[in-house]
């Protein structure tokens, strides 16, 4: 293969500098875009993997005698004493500041302890704490009395290896044995969990490679689709190698030459694009916390991977297509007829469905847990769907196109649909990678729909204030400490109401009785209603859950109810501002007297069951805006290719006097119907992708409407197509003047 024919064949002309120029620039976006996907993948998993000692719960602190039959026997509860090996550790449920959650530890150990704690080593001395430094800064740029005030005194900052992110707010607080005990809520702990997701972890896993899967494959058929750029006018080189003597062989390695040198380059440009684009892709935040820069770097090996993998089968299918498009001497090309796509092309989308029908059968049905099997069958269906729709779409393309053909009524209708009739396969891939962005979207959509968002609190008679703070008692907590704490929290600005719950025995214990009794006076300033006339009522504990959508109502109480029970409660009213609740939340929380954290309504939409959803919820959108750009510029690749490659059919059909306006019509009409086809079923496909997946998480998930979100990004869809589509007008009128038609 002589070296001067090859640059005569590649570089022969300036269009084909801007031929390579387009393959090198596609190529560079590809790559970026996979290395940063591929970093975001890892630093999502090492994030996790920092967190992980979060979630552990350590073992019971206290033992309780059982009979035989294994149920508990009745009597005291023994407490485990700490040794050296062990800590006691108190998990706060709610510990909030403003609107944000902060996860705080408090751990109790001898001096002699070798428990060592994630990110600070040895246990804090009680009164101490450590805090991360995104928390270190809320402390020190508010008031000590809204937050603060609530940890002690500063003794240094958590180390990063322990933070899921920059932005988490993690406190690790020293407390006295009898303290954590007193609240019954201490554990023991001698190590720390390295499962970020608990029991659950195959299916969290499948879900985010799935994700992961979604938005690659649309920068996968970019590359492919770039890499095809000016097809047409390579066939007349080729043509012309072919007339002096150049085999079939030979002109299939001059393409797969003529790919690579502008693959390599691209490949390069992309790797370095990747690296300058890291700390901006860092800023994005999910589940509520940006990643470390770190987190999103992947090593020489995986740059290297991804170079040689995407410069290879860039090269290997400029040979193939150029092997398989029959180019023969005197510049006659043969015509390829494309295969006419059959019912067949359904069976792999099918296939993934039947796989990912099957995990979820396996795991909710039969609950027959094989995490080697299910993460595979999610995986791979969830892959020959993709494979599926793009597969699927010609033989939907031609049948659409015939029936255009049929009810025709203009030129540009008749062009069209008859060219897409002929090459359903070509003018489907054009479009393809929009309707795989629609299929992602909606599948990511519908993940997301199924978050159960509590309904934010409302003001209403019966239930507890939105702008109230409560928080249970202890049972040491003597009348006379009540009473100061009273006392100090009243002379708060903000403050508008304080009022103490009775009970027969502290609701955090297990005698805690059904009812609270309050003061008739105390219940109009909860929002009571119809106050019975006597001077103390009760109502239902409910009345304290902050989730309850059910009022309750007073009776009266018996005579004497007050004197015979002990504090349990005290809700405080304020004002509903921020720095108002937050000073309350730290004077109950410090005042030694709660057995849980303050807490208000309000707190009830930041807790949730599904708050790792919620993080594939922020990677969810994140992942439909990059699948969306990937596929507004592949659509303007493939028009634009489909132009140049069409140039002198369209330039003979302007010689006849055709308008441009025309032409335009034509080409729009040949990226609406193959998109069109498709649509609906990519919807449909993605939430019940989507259903199939959450539900293989917890069959307790429902999917519901999809946001405004999701119909936004659907409309941005269509517009990019449209731009898209819009943007290659000007090379209608640039590539067919009368010069396009010459033969020479």
């Amino acid at each position: 293969m002589n070296t001067g024919l090859i640059r005569l064949a590649v570089v022969g002309s300036r269009s084909s500098y801007g031929r390579l120029a387009g393959i090198a620039g596609g190529v560079a976006v590809g790559v970026c875009l996979l290395l940063l996907l591929w970093g975001g993948a890892n630093g999502l998993s090492a994030r996790d993997d920092r967190g992980a000692w979060l979630r552990e719960t350590g073992s019971p602190a206290v033992t309780v005698s059982t009979t035989p039959d294994g149920s508990t026997a009745s009597g005291p509860v023994t407490p485990v004493p700490l040794t050296s090996s062990t800590a006691l550790m108190r998990t706060n449920p709610v510990e909030v500041f403003r609107d944000q959650l902060i996860n705080r530890r408090d751990f109790a150990a001898l001096s002699s302890t070798t428990v060592t704690i994630p990110g600070i080593g040895a246990p804090p001395k009680p009164g101490q704490y450590y805090a991360s430094p995104a928390l270190q800064d809320l402390i020190e740029s508010n008031p000590n009395d809204e937050l603060g005030d609530r940890f002690g005194d500063f003794a240094g900052m958590i180390d990063d290896s322990a933070l899921p992110g920059p932005d988490s707010l993690v406190v690790i607080t020293g407390a006295t044995e009898t303290e954590l005990r007193e609240s019954g809520r201490a554990s023991l702990v001698s190590s720390f969990t390295t499962n970020p997701y608990g029991g659950r972890a195959a299916a969290y896993s499948s879900v985010i490679l799935i994700g992961a899967v979604a938005v690659f494959f649309p920068v996968l058929l970019l590359i492919s689709i770039v890499t095809g750029l000016g097809a047409a006018e390579r066939r007349e080189r080729f043509a012309t190698l072919r007339l002096i003597g150049a085999s079939p062989r030979t002109v299939a390695g001059i393409a797969a030459v003529e790919t690579t040198v502008p693959s390599v380059l691209g490949a390069v440009l992309g790797v370095v694009m990747a690296a300058a684009l890291r700390p901006a892709a860092a800023q994005i935040s999910v589940n509520g916390t940006r990643m470390f820069t770190e987190d999103l770097s992947t090593s020489w090996v995986a740059n290297i991977a991804v170079v040689v993998i995407v410069v290879t089968a860039s090269a290997l299918a400029a040979a193939h297509r150029t092997a398989c498009a029959g180019i023969g001497p005197l510049r006659v090309t043969r015509a390829v007829l494309e295969k006419v796509p059959t019912m067949w092309r359904a069976a792999p989308l099918l296939a993934g469905l039947a796989a990912m029908a099957t995990a979820v059968v396996l795991i909710r049905v039969l609950e027959f847990r094989l995490p080697w099997l299910e993460s595979p069958l999610m995986i791979g269906g969830f892959l020959l769907i993709l494979i599926g729709i793009v597969l699927i779409g010609p033989w939907l393309t031609k049948l659409v196109s015939q029936i255009a053909l049929r009810r025709a009524r203009s030129a540009a209708a008749v062009i069209a649909a008859s060219r897409i009739t002929r090459t359903p396969v070509a003018t489907f891939r054009s479009v393809s990678g929009l309707v795989i962005a629609v299929f992602v979207v909606s599948v990511f959509a519908g993940a997301s729909s199924i978050i159960e968002s509590p309904q934010a609190a409302s003001r209403q008679a019966g239930l507890l204030q939105p702008s109230s703070i409560h928080a249970t008692l202890t049972d040491a907590a003597a009348e006379t400490k009540v009473q100061e704490t009273i006392k100090h929290i009243e002379d708060m600005p903000g403050v508008q109401s304080t009022t103490i719950g009775y009970g027969p025995a502290a609701l955090s214990t297990e005698g805690a009785g059904p009812e609270i009794y309050l003061r008739s006076a105390d219940a109009v300033a909860l929002g009571f209603e119809n106050v019975p006339g006597a001077e103390t009522v009760s109502v239902q504990t409910s009345f304290l859950q902050p989730w309850s959508t059910q009022p309750q109502t007073l009776t009266s109480a018996p005579a004497g109810a007050l004197e015979k029970s002990v504090p349990v409660v005290i809700i405080v009213g304020t004002n509903n501002s921020l720095d108002a609740m937050d000073r309350v939340r730290t004077a109950l929380n410090t005042s030694g007297i709660t057995a849980m954290p303050a807490t208000s309504p309000s707190d009830l939409e930041l807790q949730s069951s599904t708050r790792l959803i919620h993080g594939l919820a922020g990677l969810a959108y994140l992942g439909m805006f990059v699948a969306i750009a990937i596929a507004g510029l592949s659509l303007a690749v493939a028009t634009a290719s489909a132009i140049l490659d069409r140039k002198r059919a369209l330039g003979l059909m302007r010689l006849m006097g055709m308008p441009t306006s025309v032409l335009r019509r034509i080409i729009t009409r040949e990226a609406a119907v193959p998109l069109l086809s498709v649509l609906l079923l990519s919807i449909s496909l993605g939430f019940l992708v989507a259903w199939l997946m959450v539900t293989s998480i917890n069959d307790a998930y429902q999917l519901t409407w999809p946001g405004a979100d999701y119909f936004a990004a659907l409309g941005l869809s269509l517009l990019l197509a449209f731009g898209a589509v819009a943007a290659t007008f000007g090379l209608v009128r640039n590539n067919t003047a009368i010069t396009a038609t010459r033969f020479e």
